[in-house]
């Protein structure tokens, strides 16, 4: 069935004022403030959104969709994220890594569970590796991961600064990095070393060096959490002058401190008027959130939730910034840095993800790959097993 959407007040992320929008095979179509004229024998689905607010679906960078945790224990591991947890808020793409636990859970797994959200109807993909070296991997090598397994493109999240990372030292680091680079140029996938980072002292330094040192490109060093501590922040934000691209952690309320919360991370980066393009949002979503005392013991812990996303959006639109700017960090940039280039923007021959905002910035509707997975405020697809 073709699904027509009017009356939309478009962000494609940029302001494109009331359009019309034809779906057809999980793609748009047709953008365009005149209805399209469609044969009377086509059956058509006609949404009229009455001049809400459309804007492309979340691009979730970072999220642990096989479940993160195992810091205290086996029965700490968090169970993996249902379909729904990630779509109802927005979601439409994902891509899942492997955190401290790399042994229980494996490339293996998590190639699966991208394969079932994909199955399922959302976009997926993953990274190969996890905290530690050697890294975890499918095929006995990053680089042969990255080439041959589809939903893989890249490697990640890599542990540095954290006493639960390998330590590894700036070779070792730099011929991850290079494996990852070199099977991103053979495929065109992302090809990024996405990076953990801890509260180390040492910070960002294997960073810097693989900078200076080394003839791979600034591009693929991707460090995350980088809003957990402010001296970590402070320490980034030079970085994306050199072309590295920065982020930032949407942790849920109550988990930022000692860091900025990923909406303040953003108005701190904007306002230093560092590269619009370089900043991307992710939720953790599905990871624990542990604190550590200086003895490397577990003092607390919580769950990353793909709904901080849609929280932090409204936070920053709430103080004044501009619509396309506030999403940039959500779809287009994230888009731009895994190298998805039929996500995160609507225009037409991209995928139809979508999503409806009222008023208060609150989603009602969500289509993933031309499909309707919220309406009016609730859930229409739900995983395999998230009813049973």
């Amino acid at each position: 069935m073709l699904k027509l959407i009017t009356n939309a007040n478009l962000f494609a992320p940029e302001a494109m004022g009331i359009c019309n929008i034809l779906v057809a095979a999980e793609k748009i179509i047709y953008i365009g403030p005149h209805l399209p004229v469609l044969d009377s024998v086509l059956e058509v689905e006609v949404t009229d959104l009455k001049g809400a607010t459309l804007v492309p679906g979340f691009i979730d960078g970072h999220a642990h969709i096989t479940g993160g945790g195992g810091e205290t224990g086996p029965a700490s591991r968090v169970p993996p994220v249902f379909l729904s947890q990630f779509t109802q808020f927005g979601v439409t793409s994902v891509v899942g890594v492997l955190g401290t636990d790399d042994l229980t859970r494996n490339t293996q797994s998590i190639v699966a569970q991208a394969y079932g959200l994909r199955e399922e109807g959302m976009s997926a993909w993953c990274h190969t590796g996890g905290y530690h070296l050697p890294l975890t991997t499918l095929t006995g090598a990053a680089r042969s991961d990255i080439v041959f397994i589809d939903p893989i493109i890249g490697v990640g999240e890599l542990a540095i600064s954290d006493h639960r990372s390998s330590q590894p030292t700036i070779d070792e680091f730099l011929r991850v990095a290079s494996e990852a680079h070199v099977a991103g140029l053979m495929t065109g996938k992302a090809g990024i070393l996405h990076i953990h980072m801890g509260d180390g002292k040492r910070g960002l330094e294997l960073v810097r060096e693989a900078l200076d040192t080394s003839e791979i490109p600034a591009r693929v060093f991707n460090p995350t959490h980088i809003n957990r501590n402010k001296s970590l922040f402070d320490e980034a934000l030079p970085l994306t002058l050199r072309g590295v691209r920065l982020d930032v952690t949407a942790f849920p309320a109550g988990h930022s401190d000692p860091g900025w919360s990923a909406a303040e991370a953003f108005l701190r980066y904007k306002d230093g008027g560092y590269p619009a393009d370089k900043l991307t949002i992710s939720s953790d979503g599905g990871g624990c959130l542990p604190h550590f005392n200086e003895e490397g013991e577990l003092v607390r812990i919580g769950v990353g939730r793909s709904s901080t996303l849609i929280e932090t959006l409204t936070e920053v639109l709430n103080n004044q910034v501009p619509m396309a700017q506030a999403l940039a960090p959500f779809t287009s940039n994230v888009a731009d840095l895994l190298k998805l280039s039929h996500k995160g923007r609507l225009q037409q021959g991209k995928d139809a993800d979508m999503v409806v905002l009222d008023k208060q910035h609150t989603i009602t509707d969500v289509m993933a790959r031309g499909h309707w997975h919220k309406r009016h405020g609730k859930t229409q697809i739900f995983g395999t097993y998230e009813q049973s």
